[in-house]
This record gives C-alpha cells, sequence and structure tokens, in this order.
C-alpha cells in the first residue's frame, strides 16, 4: 500500500535563518507518527507547511503518490490533510453542529439552512466515536477535551486521510487523555494515518507505531516505537543524556517555613496538617481529582477553608486572602498557566509586574523606568528567552511562559512557593532548567509545595512526597525511600489506596 504522505529532504529558513533542514519521512495509512522535539525544533513549521499555510523553500511533498508543487490550506484540504492545533477556535456561542457544519452548510434551493438534517447528521458523526455530546449543545459548554474531539471529528468528516494533531492533550485533564485516546485508535482502525505531536513519553508508549525526534530543524530520530526508548527520544529531543535532567537537591534547613494543621478544605471532609522546612522541596502527589490542587489553592487562599490553621514561618496566615498570602511571602504557579497564570496578549514587563503592581505605584501612576527595571533582574534570574520584555507572552514557547510566571516572584520578599504542575505542556529542555530553576530557589532557603502527576518529577525533584488520596494524606515517602526501585510502584499504590511495598 502506498504511503499517505511522502516528504522528501524539505526545507524552510526565515530572514535567512534555516528552519527545516532535508526533513524526510513517509506516513502509511492507518500509521499513527509521534513526531517529539522540544519548541523551536521545526514541528510547527512543518504542520504549517503540511496544511499549506507556509511554502517550503526547497523538497517535495507528496500525498498519495501525487507529487505537489503547489500547496495551499484549500488544496489540503481537498487532498485530506486536516490539522487540530494546540490553540483550539471553535466558536464558542454556535451549538456543536453549526461547528461541524461550519463552511459547508447544508442548504435548500432557496438558500435556506437545513437545520434538522444537521443536526441529524451531527449526531451520526458524533455517534461514529462513540460520544454521547448532544449536538445543539453549545460549544463552550464541553470540556477541553471534548471540544478537541468535536475538531477531529469536523476534520475527519471532511474526507481527512492524514490527520495532524498538535499536542492534542496538553491543556486537558488526566482523566479526560484516555477518551481521545480511544478516538484515535478508532480512527487508525478506519485507516486515517496522523502525525501526533506530543511532549508525553506515555503517548508515545501507547499509541505510536513510529518516532519521529526533530532537534534544530534536523530529523533526528526516525524509529519504530517498539525500538525508541523514552532515554533515546528524551536524548535526541535536547542532545544530552537524560540523567542530566534533574538536578542534585540542597540540603534542607533545620526552621519550618510553612506548617498547615488540621485544614479542612470542604464541610466533613478529612483534615491535612504537614510541615515544610526552609529549603525543603515538598511534593504532593496522587491521582487526578485526588484533592491536590485543593490544598495548594486553600493555602493560597482561592479557596475557603472550613477549618484549620495555616502558618509561615511562625506568623499565622489569615485564611481565604490571596492578597495576605502574598503580603505574607506565599507565591503560586498555578496549573492553568495560560489560564490563570498570564495575560496572554499583554507584554513580559506587564505580566512580570502584576503580583507586586503596588510597589511601581505612586500617586496612582504606575512607575515604568521602576517596573521595568525590578522585571529585567528577575526574568535575567530564570534566565528568560525573549527579543524583548516588550514581547507579548503568548508568543512565548510553554516553558518561557512558565519562566514568567515563576520569576516575577523572585522581586519580593518570597518565603513560600506553591507549584501546581509546574511543567505541564513544557517540552524537556525547558523541563530540565526550570527544575534547576525551583532547586536554586529552595537552595537560597525558600519553602517549596509541588503538586505533579509526573512520577519521575515526584521521584527526582523531592526531598518529600505526600500522596494525597480522595483529599487525605495517604503517605509519605522520604529521600531515601525515592531513591529506592520500588518508589514509583509505591506512589501509585498510596494513589489508589493500597499499602506500600517492604513497609
Amino acid at each position: 500500500m502506498a504511503p499517505v504522505l511522502v516528504v522528501k529532504a524539505l526545507e524552510k529558513s526565515f530572514a535567512g535563518v534555516p528552519v527545516l533542514k532535508q526533513i524526510t519521512f513517509n506516513v502509511e495509512p492507518g500509521e499513527v507518527v509521534a513526531l517529539a522535539g522540544e519548541n523551536g525544533a521545526g514541528k510547527s513549521t512543518l504542520f504549517k507547511i503540511l496544511t499549506g499555510q507556509l511554502r517550503p523553500d526547497r523538497g517535495a511533498i507528496l500525498v498519495d503518490g501525487q507529487n505537489l508543487d503547489h500547496l495551499d490550506t484549500k488544496i489540503a484540504r481537498e487532498l485530506g490533510i486536516g490539522i487540530v492545533p494546540q490553540e483550539l477556535a471553535p466558536y464558542p456561542e454556535l451549538a456543536v453542529y453549526e461547528n461541524l457544519f461550519v463552511g459547508r452548510e447544508l442548504k435548500s434551493r432557496l438558500g435556506l439552512l437545513k437545520r434538522s438534517e444537521m443536526i441529524s447528521e451531527a449526531k451520526r458523526m458524533l455517534e461514529v466515536f462513540g460520544l454521547s455530546i448532544s449536538p445543539t449543545a453549545k460549544m463552550k459548554s464541553l470540556s477541553t477535551a471534548y471540544t478537541q474531539i468535536v475538531e477531529i471529528v469536523k476534520a475527519t468528516t471532511w474526507g481527512a486521510k492524514l490527520l495532524l494533531l498538535d499536542e492534542p492533550t496538553s491543556s486537558i485533564p488526566e482523566h479526560e487523555v484516555e477518551r481521545l485516546h480511544e478516538i484515535v485508535r478508532a480512527l487508525k482502525g478506519q485507516g486515517v494515518a496522523m502525525v501526533y505531536t506530543t511532549h508525553r513519553m506515555s503517548e508515545i508508549e501507547q499509541l505510536a507505531d513510529r518516532v519521529l525526534v526533530m532537534r534544530d530543524g534536523m530529523l533526528i530520530m526516525d524509529s519504530p516505537a517498539a525500538e525508541a526508548t523514552p532515554e533515546a527520544v528524551i536524548t535526541s529531543m535536547i542532545g544530552r543524556d537524560l540523567g542530566n535532567l534533574f538536578p542534585s537537591l540542597p540540603k534542607p534547613g533545620k526552621n519550618i517555613g510553612l506548617s498547615v494543621e488540621d485544614l479542612v478544605l470542604e464541610k466533613g471532609g478529612p483534615s491535612v496538617s504537614f510541615e515544610v522546612r526552609e529549603g525543603e522541596i515538598l511534593s504532593l502527589g496522587g491521582l487526578v481529582g485526588a484533592g491536590r490542587t485543593e490544598i495548594i489553592e486553600t493555602i493560597y487562599g482561592i479557596r475557603k477553608a472550613e477549618s484549620g490553621l495555616v502558618k509561615v514561618g511562625s506568623q499565622l496566615l489569615q485564611l481565604g486572602s490571596p492578597r495576605k498570602a502574598i503580603d505574607s511571602g506565599i507565591a503560586i504557579v498555578p496549573e492553568d498557566r495560560k489560564g490563570a497564570g498570564l495575560i496572554l496578549q499583554r507584554s513580559i514587563t506587564e505580566n512580570g509586574g502584576l503580583p507586586r503592581l503596588k510597589d511601581y505605584l505612586f500617586a496612582g501612576f504606575v512607575r515604568l523606568r521602576i517596573r521595568k527595571q525590578a522585571v529585567t533582574k528577575s526574568m535575567d534570574k530564570v534566565a528568560l528567552r525573549s527579543r524583548s520584555l516588550d514581547q507579548a507572552a503568548g508568543t512565548l514557547s510553554g516553558g518561557n511562559q512558565q519562566k514568567i510566571v515563576i520569576g516575577r516572584w523572585l522581586g519580593g520578599d518570597t518565603k513560600v512557593l506553591l507549584l501546581d504542575e509546574p511543567t505541564r505542556g513544557v517540552d524537556v529542555g525547558a523541563r530540565g532548567e526550570i527544575y534547576t530553576i525551583i532547586r536554586d530557589l529552595a537552595a537560597s532557603g525558600l519553602s517549596v509545595v509541588l503538586a505533579s502527576s509526573d512520577t519521575p518529577e515526584l521521584i527526582g525533584l523531592s526531598h518529600r512526597v505526600l500522596v494525597v488520596r480522595e483529599g487525605r494524606i495517604t503517605g509519605e515517602l522520604k529521600r531515601d525511600e525515592l531513591d529506592d526501585v520500588s518508589a514509583q510502584e509505591n506512589i501509585f499504590r498510596l494513589s489508589s489506596g493500597q499499602e506500600i511495598l517492604n513497609a
């Protein structure tokens, strides 16, 4: 059977700077190809060329054996190339069926919309994938995962033979990831070829037939998935050994930086108690929905506690007030970087100065020069990569966006740092940099509380791990226990209510 897609020696430069260099690969019908690489590796440029948004400087693209000298978005769609971008752009106020038929509405001879027919057809489309979504529901009522799936249904019902999926699980919760994976497997069974960009090694292992790795615009790896170990993939992505990903940990101090005593998050719920020493990284593990985010948000004051005490050092914190938390020296890096951490349309300077805006005010006006000096100093500490501090935060890579969210707290008297999924949607190279930043902040005396769904992250970056299940701390693993070969299984066991090995 002939390949759906053949890419031969593809090259692309911008202003004389090579972005793609001699990219060559094939995609077969029904094949899932994982495309891995750090931000800036060239993946997005490749996708834009394959969908006709950009033209290559050199090279050839063949679709179903047809050599294409010219490819634009219309031709790409006619040839059966569909894309589900990372940044979804549905019409939120329109119904699901209207989104599915946008641009190809069913109309009568008089030009009137055949709404009943479109609703019936939309229901059939959704049922093919086992979805119980109402065709008349507003798009804005759907979760991010189901919005992704509707976009996939839309692309494939146009007759897509090749589907490009750009980080489809980067912004959806873990419990909805498997639903998306089921859709990918169903499409594979229908013979649809897919190129799937991801930073998650687990997705490569579960879904991919082949793995492509790009670095600096070049194709570094093209391997059957069965032969592509996580270590080999990551080494190909970042150009260095995986063993260097996690930095060595500093020795914690003796003083208590944060203490949580009998904190009850909701009426009738369990209480939570723990202490974090100055210079210590204490991580919260557990399954999605276990209550880790709720603990962090209650300490910071986003959520109101039913009862309990929180102290920063020896000072009692007034709960339920983020402003009081900030004034007490507590900083937060939220799970939803784009929705709750940044104003994407605003500049790095504006985002970097947000938590301490009052420090830059005089007579109601922002002292721009002083703010810029402070933000420059903070961003230098986290080695932010940008054209200038006037650049919009939304134009940066995920890793650099996260550096803004972390770095903006470094200009004040921060004592406690709360991190909720700090490397979600961040490529492996940037992860290593963020881990080093977190380690350095702990070494400077901060008490760090880190919630993560990434078990290697918990094991590699923590002095201690508390495992949370149904809002309750079910167990603790100290550093020597995290170094044990059974650490990963023990975290899972505690997460699911089982006893740990060698207890």
